[in-house]
């Protein structure tokens, strides 16, 4: 069995996984402030920051490259778990399946009650195992979101081609709503309720470095992720992830990186909340 000491860290994330979530980043963050410029073009902070970037056809062809990364990462994650599956050799179904799968299941209620009773010091904090509720939401919500405004925003981008195969014209006028409001919810969760529960929880504050890293400490995860950590010191395949820190460099272009987009994150949603309160005075 590993040594373990709090020198020792897990490898959670491997380096394509972590490539990954850094195009989920930029890409988010560029659809994010471009679109919500489109959305508000009638607020003078908003022309501002259009006219910052080079004026409403430099804003379009941001966000129209933002979206054609958010497809190449979708279709590039998909990709990574049929491969990982056949790696394991198991079906793509099966892969989704067990204690570490990322399809909700009766433990994630039960965890997320006992989170509630926690809480309110009605009990103790749940031992959490690789995957917590709350991720595995972060998780599908993607999904969502690219089924939803990707396509919907396909229909706006080649609204021509989309009608010449029978896509009825009210259709390209309900697409436009429903991309527009539900990029606003998709701007306000993510900068508010994922930026909560990883980076400004108290025990993660100011921010939770690891996705960007890949590594977390073994005490930190003996402490965070319980039952995570008891299969690691049962399992020796997972034990040879096990290594040393990541280089201070690493951290510190994790910390630089991540803080830019934290400060983004925040301004944007206080820009559209001033925009929203403007808008209905």
């Amino acid at each position: 069995m590993a040594q373990h000491n709090e020198e020792k860290y897990f490898e959670r994330f491997d380096a394509f996984s972590r490539f990954l979530h850094i195009l989920v980043i930029i890409s988010f963050i560029s659809l994010a402030i471009t679109g919500m410029i489109i959305k508000f073009s009638g607020i003078g902070v908003f022309q501002f920051v259009s006219n910052l970037l080079g004026g409403y056809e430099v804003t379009g062809f941001i966000h129209r490259t933002a979206a054609f990364v958010t497809f190449i990462y979708f279709f590039l994650h998909i990709g990574y778990l049929i491969r990982k599956s056949k790696t394991r050799k198991k079906t793509f179904i099966q892969f989704f399946k067990g204690d570490n799968s990322l399809i909700p299941n009766k433990t994630d209620l039960m965890e997320l009650i006992a989170t509630m009773k926690w809480f309110f010091g009605k009990g103790p904090r749940p031992e959490y195992g690789r995957w917590t509720y709350w991720e595995k939401f972060d998780y599908w919500a993607v999904f969502w979101g690219v089924a939803v405004i990707g396509s919907s925003g396909l229909l706006l981008w080649f609204p021509e081609f989309f009608t010449h195969l029978g896509v009825p014209g009210s259709l390209i006028n309900v697409a436009t709503i429903i991309h527009s409001d539900e990029a606003l919810l998709a701007a306000g969760f993510i900068f508010s309720y994922h930026f909560f529960n990883t980076h400004f929880r108290p025990d993660k504050f100011p921010m939770d470095t690891v996705i960007f890293t890949g590594k977390v400490s073994l005490e930190e995860m003996k402490e965070d992720r319980p039952r995570e950590y008891e299969q690691l010191m049962k399992d020796p395949e997972m034990q040879k992830k096990i290594g040393e820190a990541p280089s201070p460099a690493l951290v510190h272009a994790a910390r630089i990186f991540g803080s830019v987009a934290l400060t983004l994150g925040i301004i944007l949603v206080l820009l559209i909340i001033y925009s929203m309160i403007f808008l209905y005075q």
